[in-house]
């Protein structure tokens, strides 16, 4: 009897180039957060065409839910999709492979749960829209989306191999200085200058980056400053992005910029509202808590595969996703993946890359890996247990 790495590398490619066609029709037609009606279409119909239970519209108008169930009890594989495209460039962040990825990853484990008769457990695949700024994933946590997912997977095309790869929390803020309009000319001491708060607090916010941790950032704007030189601004705002390695390091520095505000309002005499996004609304991202004990058995099995990009470079700081407030729910991994291109993210260079043979190539591998963890975690009890052990500890210490 064919092994179940073989048997999922078979079906895997069975099913390549349909996959790559699958791929191909969602990068053609990139689509905004929550306007994913072609993708979410064209996914749905086809893992219901391969024989999964799908859910249209679950829980959000774009996302979906397709089941294989087989036997009574075993745990629930979760495999995640991603199919949301970024304004003016497409699909630069590669959500057509992750997409892909999660598809292909069911289809791997499929075969092989169907060539062991015996053997029970449920594989799911989530349809996740919004990732890019919409946080798709925070809202189907909200609506319980998640409950009954023993361990959930998805992989990210990159330039570089990444296997627990240092996913940052983020959090949107704002601050609105209201002061007092006067003219600039006649009588400007009769003036409270708005946009010098903005100005005072965007320059210490400068400031304080000299301060932050290595693994921090803090990226600002000033959105409004006025309406016209000749009338002192009565009214400026700033926008912006702070992001650290936990949850709770988040909250340290949201305390540290709002003192600042309230400096800057203070100096200039002006009053100053701030605003964050709450945590459980779209815009907070947490951290990704990387599960070891399943990271480790993705690394085993991709090696296994033969990537044909098989450097593996040392974790550093990657951006923010949804993802990372799954991996406070459920036992998660987010690698990211090498497509064998130079181009970064958010990039035309890297949507053009990923519509490349190579990508296809570099997805299927990763797909096969995580049809093979689902594997090891639905036949070990043991792992299961050790992966359940992990979270609740790595979970504890990043709390």
């Amino acid at each position: 009897m064919a092994s179940s790495s073989d048997i999922i590398d078979r079906a895997v490619e069975e099913n390549s180039d349909s996959l790559k066609e699958l791929s191909g029709k969602i990068w053609e037609k990139p689509e905004l957060a929550y306007e994913e009606t072609f993708a979410h279409d064209t996914l749905t119909d086809y893992l219901e065409q391969h024989g999964f239970q799908v859910d249209r519209k679950f829980k959000l108008d774009t996302a979906f839910r397709a089941v294989y169930k087989q036997g009574s009890g075993g745990p629930n594989i979760g495999y995640i999709c991603e199919y949301d495209a970024l304004p003016g460039i497409g699909h630069a962040c590669g959500h057509n492979l992750i997409a892909e990825a999660g598809v292909a990853a069911a289809l791997g484990l499929r075969a092989a749960l169907q060539a062991n008769p015996s053997a029970g457990a449920t594989i799911t695949v989530m349809g996740t829209p919004a990732e890019e700024g919409g946080g798709g994933k925070v809202k189907l946590i909200t609506a319980n989306a998640f409950d009954g997912i023993d361990v959930c997977m998805m992989a990210h095309p990159e330039a570089t191999n990444m296997l627990s790869p240092i996913v940052l929390a983020v959090n949107h803020g704002s601050a609105t200085f209201t002061g007092r309009a006067a003219h600039a000319a006649a009588a400007p001491w009769e003036g409270v200058n708005a946009l010098d708060a903005a100005v005072n607090a965007y320059t210490a916010l400068a400031m304080l980056r000299q301060q932050l941790k290595p693994d921090c950032r803090l990226h600002a704007i000033i959105a409004e400053g006025g309406t016209r030189p000749n009338i002192i601004p009565e009214r400026s705002a700033l926008r912006f992005y702070i992001r650290a390695t936990t949850d709770k390091e988040l909250h340290g520095l949201k305390d540290k910029l709002t003192t600042i505000m309230q400096a800057a309002a203070t100096a200039t005499g002006c009053d100053v509202k701030v605003e964050y996004d709450a945590e459980d609304r779209p815009a907070h991202y947490s951290n990704v808590i990387t599960n070891e004990r399943l990271i480790e058995s993705y690394a085993k099995h991709w090696q296994s595969f033969k990537p044909a990009f098989p450097t593996v470079v040392p974790n550093r700081v990657w951006a923010s996703t949804d993802m990372g407030n799954v991996s406070y729910v459920v036992p998660s991994i987010h690698p990211t993946f090498s497509m064998g291109c130079k181009a970064n993210i958010h990039t035309r260079e890297f949507a053009d890359d990923a519509m490349k043979p190579e990508a296809h190539a570099a997805t299927r591998c990763v797909a096969k890996a995580m049809s093979a963890v689902g594997w090891d975690v639905l036949t070990d009890e043991s792992l299961l247990a050790s992966v359940k052990e992990a979270f609740e500890q790595q979970l504890a210490q990043t709390g």
